[in-house]
């Protein structure tokens, strides 16, 4: 416990699934924690989850394909508590992410890049000042095994989220000399909920991840000091899936 005190962390996506895991651990761990949501239901949801167990949180409805509202967000956490310390770039839109290559229309393409790299080039720019005077800044973004291995049926979602890859190693190099380190996190977890029809996976332990109990505490270490050396890498808590495929 504690490995988090002092530190603020804004969380995208945080009402739900694995980003609603991340804000409770890292609030669970020390930081205070911006969460942020296109519901506004999810975001009271988990503030209330956090402030029950004891820490700290602030709950934000935020589109993250708005570039102004990106900015409100970023200006109020820091009106709120006065740094960012860590960013974990996490949302995404479910709704349009399954196309073919040949039915592939650019309008459906720019809505993923509007919610996958550009989203995260924004959230990383506004918040890059204050990463950079926490001299340990962090960036977590999300990419998806779907773009590693090309997944069929997936095209406009797996080449917004090979873009984020871009975008992270990009980011690593040119962030490192203001001791801000740019990761990338792969997961596949259970994320859809017990009702669903979904086939186990094909990997390594034969299951889904948990966010709470497999994913979210990778996050933490990738927020931590223990990963202060790493940077420009695309971590994959999948289960042995793409084993070495994804450097």
């Amino acid at each position: 416990m504690g490995r988090l005190n002092g530190k603020v962390a804004i969380v995208t996506g945080a009402g739900r699934g694995i980003g609603r895991a991340t804000a409770k651990l890292f609030a669970a761990e020390g930081a205070k924690v911006a969460a942020l949501s296109l519901t506004p239901a999810n975001v009271d949801a988990v503030v209330a989850d956090i402030e029950a167990a004891g820490g700290t949180a602030l709950g934000l409805s935020c589109d993250i394909s708005d570039a102004n509202q990106i900015r409100a967000a970023v200006d109020k956490v820091v009106a709120a508590y006065g740094r960012i310390d860590i960013l974990v770039n996490n949302a995404f839109d479910p709704s349009a992410p399954f196309s073919s290559i040949i039915d592939l229309s650019a309008e459906q393409l720019q809505r993923n890049f509007e919610m996958g790299p550009i989203a995260y080039l924004r959230t990383m720019q506004a918040c890059y000042p204050y990463l950079k005077t926490s001299g340990e800044g962090r960036v977590i973004n999300f990419g998806s095994m779907a773009g590693v291995i090309g997944m069929v049926g997936y095209g406009p979602y797996n080449m917004a989220k090979e873009a984020v890859r871009a975008l992270t190693r990009t980011a690593a190099r040119e962030w490192g000399a203001d001791k801000i380190t740019v990761n990338n996190l792969l997961p596949l977890a259970e994320t859809w909920g017990e009702e669903a029809d979904v086939p186990p996976p094909i990997n390594a332990l034969g299951r889904f991840g948990i966010p709470d109990e497999d994913i979210a505490p990778v996050i933490l270490f990738l927020a931590t000091k223990d990963a202060q050396f790493l940077t420009g890498y695309s971590l994959t808590p999948d289960g042995g899936s793409i084993i070495d495929s994804a450097r």
